[in-house]
């Protein structure tokens, strides 16, 4: 009966997760009324839309023991690039929204391969891109650019419906949100690329010398992350239905602080996009926790955020050491009837000649 009841060590962090969430949850629900509509909830999809999209492409960049810190700003220069081009070029959004998604990829892509053949530190790349991408983002604007355009206005007034629950529904974004969630699953968990990259990040050596193309999987991480970022800018731009250079300040922490949150190990190797759901919640209810205070400063979700953030790393330290502990007491106890085969034979040998 304990076999059947026993977790899978591997599980454990993303149900540590997801009880997080139960619980602050649960408090809120009992705390304040307004909590207790099902359309709470589903704001925590809404508000956080983008977060989700960005967090998701993070996801597989951090699984190949990858950082990516120009999330934030390729969000910005996404919306203020857009916002110039259909305000002040008079362009088709219809032009601009793919336009500015083969933008992130092209960004993504060029930081992995700088990455992987020349061999820099991801965190120094992906620093440098974060510093340009701000930088262009002045440089096409300094002030704010406001977005009349009327297909990007339909979409930032448009409500989706949800069934079985009356009066409750999901913005364009939340929706584009769930869809990357369940691609991103799909991508990770069911397709011979996600188990590649769960191979690099868990030794790229190792994955080299079975022959998976980890140079080539790497740099598409990066540009799938970038892709995912532009998608985010677009949906914000879309939310605020403007353009600017300081929006999405500090979101790659966020992004960062949602996988781990997560259960995604920063080493890289484990995690599940899944869990990455659960990070962005639990980051997003904190904040609407304050606010339904109403007494505590905006800052506290900061405070909050970086705490659990501490914790999970810590808890998934003790993880990584305990697996590491195993690994070698598994190797050791492997080695020992070889050498004593070994002593044996030799004995035999010893014994003959004489």
């Amino acid at each position: 009966m304990s076999d059947r009841l026993k977790v899978d060590r591997k599980f454990v962090p993303l149900l540590a997760t997801f009880g997080v969430f139960a619980a602050l949850y649960l408090y809120g629900f009992l705390q304040y009324k307004g909590m207790r509509q099902p359309q709470a909830f589903f704001n925590l999809f809404i508000n956080n839309a983008f977060l989700l999209i960005t967090s998701v492409g993070m996801t597989f960049v951090i699984l190949t023991e990858g950082i990516d810190l120009s999330v934030g700003a390729v969000i910005a220069l996404t919306s203020v690039a857009s916002a110039a081009l259909l305000e002040n070029v008079g362009m088709s959004p219809y032009v601009v929204i793919p336009l500015m998604l083969l933008m992130g990829t092209l960004f993504g892509g060029i930081m992995g391969a700088i990455i992987h053949f020349f061999k820099v530190q991801p965190f120094i790349v992906t620093l440098a891109g974060m510093f340009f991408a701000r930088g262009m983002c002045f440089f096409i604007s300094l002030d704010a650019i406001p977005i009349h355009d009327p297909l990007y206005r339909t979409m930032a007034l448009s409500r989706i419906q949800l069934p079985f629950f009356e009066r409750a529904f999901l913005s364009l974004g939340a929706v584009v949100a769930v869809v990357v969630l369940v691609v991103g699953m799909y991508i990770a968990h069911f397709t011979r690329y996600g188990r590649t990259i769960y191979a690099i990040g868990g030794n790229e050596q190792s994955a080299l010398l079975m022959g998976l193309p980890a140079g080539r999987i790497k740099i598409s991480v990066y540009a799938l992350n970038g892709f995912c970022s532009a998608l985010a800018g677009i949906v914000f731009s879309i939310s605020l239905l403007s353009g600017h250079g300081l929006y999405a300040t500090n979101v790659e922490l966020d992004a960062i602080a949602s996988v781990v949150i997560g259960g995604t190990l920063l080493t890289g190797g484990q995690g599940y996009v899944f869990g990455t759901l659960f990070g962005v919640l639990v980051t997003g209810l904190i904040q609407m926790l304050i606010q339904f205070n109403g007494d505590l400063s905006s800052w506290w979700t900061r405070i909050a955020v970086g705490a659990l953030t501490l914790i999970f790393i810590g808890v998934q330290s003790l993880f990584s050491s305990d697996k590491k502990k195993r690994q070698t007491m598994a190797r050791a106890s492997a080695k020992e009837p070889n050498s004593q085969g070994e002593i044996a034979a030799g004995d035999r040998l010893t014994t003959d000649s004489a």
